[in-house]
């Protein structure tokens, strides 16, 4: 086998490796922390399946990681056993190699304007605006 498809291999199995423990994290985490998980990274549910699911290769964009261990209130061990996994994975990708970009939170407050369906979509405007913001800012 080529060096390259023994490291597609290595690096395929530590996706999984990384992905079980989110699994594990969730399982024991209150029914609706993938409802949450998901609007919280602005995606869609079957976004979170895949994210989830050893099964699957797709892997945990960085820019994400963050977020999922606030969401998912992750222990200190279970951190570092997924930070381990990741660097594995993704060695030139993980959070905190040098040259990522550094996040803040931002808490923002907006008015209730007294009606549920104008909340959503102002809701739905701001989640939109800074999707677009981050998509400029990964362009760069």
């Amino acid at each position: 086998m080529k060096a390259a498809a023994l490291r597609a291999v290595a690096d395929s199995s530590a996706v999984a490796d990384y992905k079980r423990i989110l699994q594990q994290v969730l399982e024991n985490r209150p029914a609706g922390t993938r409802l949450r998980l998901a609007e919280a990274l602005g995606k869609n549910r079957s976004f979170i399946s895949q994210i989830t699911n050893p099964n699957y290769s797709v892997p945990i964009p960085a820019r994400h990681i963050e977020r999922i261990f606030e969401i998912c209130h992750f222990l200190a061990s279970e951190k570092a056993l997924f930070m381990q996994a990741y660097r594995r994975a993704h060695p030139h990708r993980a959070p905190g190699n040098s040259g990522e970009m550094q996040w803040r939170e931002l808490v923002l407050r907006v008015p209730d304007l007294r009606d549920r369906e104008k909340n959503k979509q102002l809701d739905e405007l701001m989640k939109d605006t800074l999707q677009r913001v981050l998509r400029l800012i990964e362009e760069r």
